[in-house]
Order: C-alpha cells, then sequence, then structure tokens
C-alpha cells in the first residue's frame, strides 16, 4: 500500500446549474481528490485548512474512508473557504459570483510525521507557493510528484507557479489553461513546451471530450463516458486527480503503462461525480458501480481490426 499525501482545499461550494441550485455543501478540491483516492488500497492524508464553522459529520465523513486529517487545521473563530458559481446551459462555462478566501487567506501547510516520506503528492489547485512548501518540506523526493494548478495563478502568480512545474513529474490541467500557459493552440505543442518547463508526463484534461496523456513521443487518449444526465461538473477535475493519483500511489508503478491506467480509472470515477452535486455522488458510491463502468470504458474504446 503506497502512501499518498493530499494538498488542496476543502471548502463550501453553493452551485447553480440549468438543473437547480444548491445552498452551502461540501466542496473543495481536496474533498473531491480523497473521496475519489479512496476507492483504491492506499494510504491518504490531506493537507488543508478549514474554519470553525466547518461541521464535524463532514470531517467524520472523511475519516470515515480512511484518510487521515490530522494534518487539516480548524481555526477557531475562523470561516472556511467559500466558492458559489453560476453554470450556463452549456455546462462547459460558468461564472464565479462569490470567493471568499477565509482562513485559507493565511493557510500554512504543515505535512504530518507520517506522511514526509508519501510516495505521491497530489498538489490539488492553491497558490503556488502553498504548493511549494509542501514540497519542501518532504524528507526524500517523492516517487510522483503532481500538480493541478488553473488560469487564476497564471493570471496572478505566474513566476511562482513557474517555479513550482520545474520541480513536479506530471502536470495536470485543461485544455485553455495548456493554452495560456504556453501560448501554443496545438495541444501537441503545448505539452512539448510544458516538457520544457521541467514535467516528464502531461494531463490535458479536455471535459466532456476525454483526456490526453504525453510523455516524450507518446500520446494517449483516453474518452470521457457519453453520459445521459450531466447534473454538476464542479468536482470533475479533482474527482480524475483523486482516481489517478489514488491508482498509482496503490499500484506504485509509475511507467507510462500504468500512467495510461491512471487516466482511465479518473476519468472513470469523474463520470460519477458529474450526477449529482457536489461529493454526493462519490458518498453513495459503490465499488461494483466502478468496476461495471470500468467495463463500458473498455467497451468504448476497444475494437478489431485488420490491417493488411
Amino acid at each position: 500500500m503506497g502512501k499518498l499525501l493530499i494538498v488542496g482545499t476543502v471548502a463550501f461550494d453553493a452551485i447553480e446549474t440549468p438543473f437547480g441550485k444548491t445552498d452551502k455543501i461540501l466542496g473543495g478540491a481536496a474533498t473531491f481528490i480523497g473521496l475519489a483516492a479512496s476507492q483504491f488500497d492506499v494510504d491518504a492524508a490531506i493537507v488543508s485548512v478549514v474554519g470553525e464553522d466547518f461541521p464535524k459529520e463532514y470531517l467524520d465523513l472523511l475519516e470515515e474512508r480512511n484518510i487521515d486529517i490530522s494534518a487539516l487545521e480548524v481555526v477557531k473563530g475562523g470561516k472556511t473557504f467559500f466558492w458559489k458559481g453560476k453554470y450556463h446551459n452549456d455546462l462547459n462555462s460558468r461564472d464565479t459570483l462569490v470567493t471568499e478566501l477565509n482562513v485559507l487567506a493565511d493557510f500554512n501547510p504543515i505535512v504530518p510525521d507520517g506522511f514526509k516520506d508519501s510516495d505521491v503528492v497530489m498538489l490539488g489547485n492553491l497558490h503556488p507557493n502553498i504548493q511549494m512548501g509542501v514540497i519542501n518540506q518532504m524528507e526524500k523526493r517523492p516517487k510522483l510528484i503532481i500538480l493541478d494548478t488553473m488560469n487564476f495563478w497564471m493570471d496572478h502568480t505566474l513566476p511562482e507557479l513557474t517555479e513550482v512545474i520545474k520541480k513536479i513529474d506530471v502536470l495536470t490541467i485543461n485544455d485553455e489553461e495548456a493554452r495560456q500557459l504556453t501560448g501554443e493552440y496545438s495541444l501537441v505543442k503545448a505539452a512539448q513546451k510544458i516538457f520544457e518547463m521541467g514535467p516528464d508526463y502531461v494531463v490535458i484534461k479536455k471535459g466532456e471530450h476525454g483526456a490526453l496523456l504525453f510523455h516524450e513521443e507518446q500520446v494517449f487518449f483516453a474518452p470521457a463516458l457519453p453520459l445521459e444526465d450531466v447534473f454538476d461538473p464542479t468536482g470533475a477535475g479533482d474527482t480524475f486527480a483523486g482516481g489517478f493519483s489514488g491508482y498509482l500511489a496503490a499500484s506504485e508503478d509509475f511507467t507510462f503503462e500504468n500512467l495510461k491506467k491512471a487516466v482511465i480509472h479518473g476519468s472513470n470515477l469523474a463520470s460519477f461525480s458529474v450526477e449529482k452535486f457536489g461529493t454526493e455522488r462519490m458518498l453513495d458510491l459503490e465499488r461494483d458501480e466502478v468496476i461495471i463502468r470500468l467495463h463500458q470504458f473498455k467497451a468504448l474504446t476497444q475494437f478489431e481490426i485488420e490491417l493488411h
């Protein structure tokens, strides 16, 4: 069983889509990553911060899934990070209505002693200085450091982000962000430019159009499963990251062939996440459902062809 260290937000979200809306519900990158990773035989811990307003029942939900929350700081008198967004009809675009950093504004991550030797570090979407702070606390270099980031950090903290990218093995971003980071419209050229920045692997997420994995001259494409109903895409990218990193930590195999499988596992779990609001679907997800859908993924892409 490998060790997985997860760094990211544990937060409140309020979401509005064409199918309905919620009040404050459980959200945050580290939450989705942790719930997805808990589908695998992995020793996982979350490094994050919440306020005193964060319900104990949410903390219990994480612990019940064998996620170590000893490094999840609770700030007395503090308020938890809150994000509110509204999705357009196509569910690919959204407007951020409210962002309240609250306790996240002064967050100083402390890696628990038992996870300073983690095999895999999953750096969820956060300020690059926080991500670097975690890397610097590791006693030895992890076998794999995965970084997820977004256009906000490219807009506001590009020098710091560039320094973190030098230290990592895998960068996961969406297609729009890959183009912004590199100035290249072609995703193949964008991946090549990112390699020059440091990482050995690049995962470019394309939402309902699947995900691309690049390594040296090799490319792998994983489709997204065509779904009848997409209810809330908020946690899909983080769920993908959790499935991807959780599978790799559990298997302890960091070859290109195994990263291809990790992309499928990430895509598979993300397909569940979008079926209900927030974390609801991930919290009631059964293992047999995961296996059935993995078979659907396999059937979607497997074919025989005679080549003469």
